[in-house]
């Protein structure tokens, strides 16, 4: 189905038996994508999850910054999770796999840009059909995020982090945007507009996340915010 037929659908009223048909066996595909992710990530021990563009060429320095993001966080006993495609992605796989640690992919199924990449531990690749569900796995099972840059899906898990950290549905963790010259921008406009002119966040907030330029300065952030908490990576 195109777009325009996915559009003229939408206005289109359904009978019982294309509501019992579709929708509603749509629920057991759900079901089994959160049965199979639970129970797959549920023995992968303390994660953080690298985010950023499946775009970004290997010749590009953010690829070697995200592989040696990887690097240094299975240095410390963590396992790198990501979306499992090219790009940061696959640089953030490389930094755990060479590095002998656990490598984790949520791979998204799209028609087009995404497929995995070979960084990732055999036994610890998944495969979604739905976003959502994908992204409560990131939540779930990831104990920071280092946050390169990226497009719209990276936007998108971004946000998504920092506001259930702000109200309160999960617990704090860190959370890190690597490169200043790229999002310094929408911090600005964060800060300028969002909270100093419209008022529509707290100031508190803007202490959800650390901007900074370097792999270590990255990883050093994580390390440092569970130190704090006498938390070692074995929960």
């Amino acid at each position: 189905m195109n777009s325009e037929e996915k559009i003229r659908s939408a206005f289109e009223n359904k009978n019982w038996q294309e509501i019992k048909v579709t929708d509603s066996w749509q629920i057991f595909k759900i079901m089994a994508e959160f049965v199979d992710g639970f129970e797959k990530l549920a023995k992968i021990g303390p994660c953080v999850s690298i985010f950023g563009s499946a775009r970004t060429a290997e010749t590009n320095p953010y690829y070697q910054i995200a592989v040696d993001c990887g690097r240094l966080l299975t240095e410390r006993g963590y396992g790198v999770i990501t979306g499992g495609g090219p790009g940061i992605m696959e640089a953030g796989n490389k930094g755990a796999h060479m590095n002998g640690g656990k490598s984790v992919g949520l791979n998204i199924e799209l028609p087009f840009e995404q497929f995995h990449n070979k960084y990732i531990d055999h036994n610890k690749l998944l495969e979604f059909d739905y976003f959502f569900i994908r992204k409560v796995m990131f939540m779930k099972y990831s104990q920071g995020f280092i946050v390169l840059p990226g497009g719209m899906g990276t936007m998108d898990e971004l946000f998504e982090a920092i506001t259930l950290i702000q109200t309160g549905k999960v617990a704090r963790f860190p959370i890190v945007l690597v490169g200043k010259d790229y999002w310094g921008g929408l911090v600005d406009w964060i800060t300028n507009t969002m909270l100093k002119k419209e008022h529509n966040i707290h100031a508190e907030d803007l202490n959800l996340f650390r901007l900074v330029d370097t792999a270590e300065e990255a990883a050093e952030h994580i390390f440092r915010f569970y130190d704090k908490y006498v938390l070692k990576p074995n929960f």
